[in-house]
């Protein structure tokens, strides 16, 4: 065998449809060998992971790191160090939250230049649809953005030329846009007339704690505006995403769309598959996100739908801010920021949650959280498996870790978080980009801006 660069040694390899004991040899950052025992001449480095997991790389397709102008909620480098100590090696930024947003040209090259050099793994843009943008973007897919963003209900936003949900006509047009250059179109899915009505109606009660932000965006907001989109894309011939979707009745809906002939895809999310509404009230604003947590009975179902292979994809959505944004004094839940900061905690999560708690197989998780984000985004088959040829985008995870997060383990800009305090019995404790060690358990990231650009392909 040819001298490669690194072998990973004695670990138990997650691979597509199996799981087994195997070393990975890796080659000019790909993975060059997958074999029972590699003995190769002149090779530079052998890491052991005997009794530990050999996973491929997170690929989280749902981040907000907020540049520019807005890295002090989140930047690229803090954002990108903590997807890189959760086993993440690729990701794409949401088009909301800088400013400006990403929805024209001279946006997105001004998200590249703040990029560059500054991720610690690889990374790909989102683009916009507004009111007021559709002929951007084409402009936005030539230049190389995964795919679109649109909301559905008011995404909040602080500052003047934020981010704006989008009209039905603006929606069904963007959609007949988007589909003539063969695009994906993700949506926010939640009635905004809905949402808007209830919440002004539980304020003019004084109703404004956990339980009533809940209340105001019922599961009906996210089933409606599912059925909206759905009727719009059938005529349009628009392919779609649906991120975020946090009840299982959605998810049905969506899967029998699936059934019908239309082209979505369904992403849900770690803090629906792990918290409740009761946490909510018991964790404060940490846990405040739209569409809210949903009941005990719901997530069951949702971890149902996953084990159906009725969910497409998890991704994290990590939306950051300040820390006084969602503590200072005074503050109603309503007013909270709403959003999770969960970029680092995804894949052990998952595991924990999922393969430790109820036996779902190692594979479907890679599946969900690697290989089917990059199949759907354009990154496959460079990106998402554990295969001769791709990326060497690796996470060793010990199973038979034993710790309790803290606020010092995380390395995202603000430590707020709602699984502070959670017990995990996995832990990721090296992470490996292309064939580079990026980050390593004890000694935090050890390569820092080596990310490149990543566009999807045809």
């Amino acid at each position: 065998m040819e001298a490669l660069d690194a072998v990973i040694r004695g670990g138990t390899v997650v691979m597509p449809g199996e799981v087994a004991a195997a070393d990975v040899g890796i080659s000019s950052g790909k993975i060059a060998a997958i074999a029972e025992r590699i003995i190769p001449q002149g090779t530079a480095e052998v890491i052991d992971a005997e009794g530990h997991l050999v996973m491929a790389g997170v690929v989280d397709m749902h981040v907000h790191f907020n540049e520019p102008n807005f890295g002090h909620w989140e930047g690229f480098a803090s954002g990108s160090a903590a997807l890189a100590a959760g086993g993440c090696t690729a990701y794409a930024d949401m088009p909301l939250n800088g400013c400006p947003p990403t929805v024209n040209l001279a946006a997105l090259q001004e998200k590249i230049r703040l990029a560059a050099g500054e991720s610690a793994v690889d990374y790909a843009f989102w683009g916009g649809l507004v009111p007021g943008n559709l002929d951007r973007l084409e402009e936005l897919a030539s230049a190389g953005v995964i795919a679109f963003k649109a909301f559905m209900s008011n995404p909040g936003g602080v500052h003047e030329g934020r981010f704006r949900e989008v009209d039905p006509d603006t929606l069904y047009a963007g959609m007949r846009r988007i589909a003539a250059f063969g695009g994906l179109l993700a949506l926010h899915a939640e009635s905004e007339p809905l949402t808007s009505r209830l919440a002004e109606l539980s304020r003019a009660r004084g109703h404004t704690d956990a339980a009533a932000f809940a209340a105001s965006r019922p599961p009906e907001a996210e089933l409606s505006a599912v059925e909206e989109a759905l009727a719009m894309a059938a005529d349009a011939g628009c392919r779609l995403h649906f991120v975020h979707i946090s009840t299982p009745e959605a998810v049905e809906r969506l899967a029998a769309a699936k059934r019908r002939g239309l082209d979505v895809s369904v992403e849900t999310c770690p803090h629906y598959l792990t918290l409740t509404e009761e946490d909510m009230a018991s964790l404060g604003p940490a846990a405040k996100c739209a569409p809210p947590l949903r009941s005990a009975g719901r997530r069951e179902l949702l971890w149902e739908r996953v084990l159906g292979g009725e969910i497409d994809l998890i991704a994290s959505d990590h939306s950051p801010c300040p820390k006084e944004m969602k503590t200072a004094p005074g503050l109603t839940y309503f007013d909270a920021w709403g959003g999770i900061a969960g970029a680092q905690n995804s894949l052990e999560l998952m595991l924990e949650e999922g393969w430790v708690k109820r036996g779902v197989p190692l594979p479907l998780l890679s599946k969900l959280l690697s290989s089917a984000p990059a199949r759907r985004f354009g990154l496959y088959p460079r990106k998402g498996e554990i295969a001769l040829g791709f990326d060497a985008d690796i996470a060793i995870v010990n199973p038979r870790a034993d710790y309790t997060l803290a606020e010092r383990d995380l390395l995202h800009r603000h430590k707020h978080n709602p699984y502070i305090g959670k017990h995990f019995s996995c832990r990721v404790v090296r992470t490996l980009c292309r064939g580079r060690t990026v980050y390593m358990e004890r000694l935090g990231i050890v390569q820092s801006g080596g990310g490149c650009l990543l566009k999807p392909g045809k």
